[in-house]
């Protein structure tokens, strides 16, 4: 009895090299001495040339006056809301310095009695002029100051904090802006690029040459190509709106254009110089160790406020013909209020927060670790795409189309080449945006400036 032969389907790339084998057959047979090698299984030079294949690693066309990503940032430091409002917030909170440097105010009595009687009667005119002051013992104001100063200056490390997560969000939709302008790059590139293949095809279905059912089974693929292409349309211009509204332009224009490298560049600070500059310069762990300088700040005026500030009083009378001067003092008893309900709050509040300013040291290393494993995975990723993988796509698309349009391959396999440049494109853009987007974060967490 005899067993059936199952036929199997060959895998593509076997395919095409058994294809470019037969192609390149009669051209050894008329050149005998030459060697058939790898070489001599590609398209002729001159084809693969005359081809065009998207590559996501050439800069995109911008229009003119397209902004850079240095000036978008500069832009996005002057006109940005939240910004300007954080710096008005700190104006109004430097202002509090001035009140809290100022003295107690003196007090001005003037009383009369009897004034329509004359200075000869039983009970003659009298006049009294009092002048009274209270004087701050413990140091109350050079402890107001002192926390006016601190409070400041966490408020000025909280707007540099507030500047530097805007400019993280503004670099982060820079870069989600130029990948969605590469993606419809390559999507319109390849769109066009495919219906000429189309195009050709169609002459050699009216030929003969081409079945019907591969003819549209090919042309269904155009419409991928378009579905690309409106998704990349939408997603560019959410991204353009998104930016200028960062960059706090009040009416977003369809007209607006950037232009900057896809390929990510390299860091070359080590891990360990990033996380010393984050410790040296991270604006909200500042504001952790100035928030320490205002809580003990405030813990000395609450100590203060529990001392006894006393009233002196000076008069001068008048009544009748006769002058008289005199003087009062005044000195509250603190059996009762010493302030020292607030002077223990002041206590826990200066402990939590040295806590917090633990905690944001701890957090400063988490956030450069972090930002760090995301860039180098990542940078290690988008570098396989630009040195290997898409030469490598190009290749196989190149032998694929060569070898369908001269019928060596069947239609299917050259369309599964099709949509495999397809995704290794889109991933390769994709691997592009997350470097990037690891490349920012790493800066905002180092608070340095890593792209010139």
């Amino acid at each position: 009895m005899l067993t059936p032969i199952r036929y199997l389907r060959p895998a593509p790339f076997v395919l095409l090299a058994a294809v470019a084998c037969l192609l390149t057959t009669p051209l050894a047979a008329q050149a005998p001495g030459q060697s058939s090698s790898a070489v001599d299984q590609q398209p002729p030079a001159n084809y693969a040339a005359s081809i065009h294949v998207p590559d996501p690693r050439k800069p995109v066309p911008a229009k003119p006056g397209a902004y850079t990503m240095a000036q978008v940032i500069d832009m996005a430091r002057n006109k940005n809301l939240t910004l300007l409002a954080a710096e008005r917030n700190l104006q109004a909170v430097r202002a509090q310095e001035i009140q809290a440097g100022v003295r107690q105010n003196p007090n001005l009595g003037i009383a009369g009695s009897d004034v329509t009687e004359p200075a000869s009667s039983n009970n003659p005119y009298n006049y009294s002029v009092q002048i009274s002051r209270l004087f701050e013992r413990g140091n109350k104001r050079e402890w107001r100051l002192d926390n006016a100063r601190a409070t400041t200056a966490q408020t000025e490390a909280q707007l540099q904090d507030t500047t530097r997560q805007t400019i993280l969000a503004v670099k982060n939709a820079f870069t989600q802006m130029l990948m969605a302008k590469a993606s419809l790059h390559l999507a319109t590139d390849g769109l066009k690029e495919f219906q000429h293949e189309v195009n050709i095809s169609q002459d050699r279905y009216k030929a003969g040459d081409l079945s019907k059912i591969d003819f549209e089974r090919l042309d269904l693929q155009v419409s991928g190509f378009e579905s690309d292409e409106a998704t990349d349309i939408v997603n560019l211009r959410q991204a353009a709106d998104q930016l200028q509204t960062l960059m706090g332009i009040d009416t977003p224009s369809a007209d607006f254009d950037i232009i900057g490298d896809v390929v990510p560049p390299v860091v070359t600070q080590t891990q360990s110089d990033l996380l010393q500059a984050a410790l040296d310069k991270r604006p909200d762990y500042a504001a952790a160790k100035f928030a320490i300088t205002a809580a003990e700040a405030n813990q000395k005026l609450a100590y203060a406020n529990g001392t006894t500030d006393p009233t002196l009083e000076a008069e001068y009378d008048r009544s009748g013909t006769e002058n008289s001067a005199g003087f009062s003092v005044n000195i509250p008893l603190r059996i009762f209020d010493r302030n020292q309900g607030n002077k223990k709050t002041a206590v826990f509040q200066t402990e939590a927060s040295k806590f917090t300013a633990a905690a944001a040291h701890n957090q400063v290393i988490s956030d450069v670790d972090q930002a760090w494993v995301n860039y180098a995975q990542s940078k290690r990723l988008s570098d396989r795409y630009t040195e290997h993988y898409l030469d490598e796509t190009t290749d196989v698309l190149s032998i694929a189309q060569f070898a369908f349009e001269h019928g060596g391959i069947a239609l299917i396999d050259y369309l599964d080449a099709v949509r495999d440049t397809r995704t290794t494109n889109a991933s390769a853009i994709a691997a592009y945006q997350q470097t990037w987007l690891a490349i920012h974060q790493l800066s905002a967490a180092s608070a340095t400036e890593l792209v010139p």
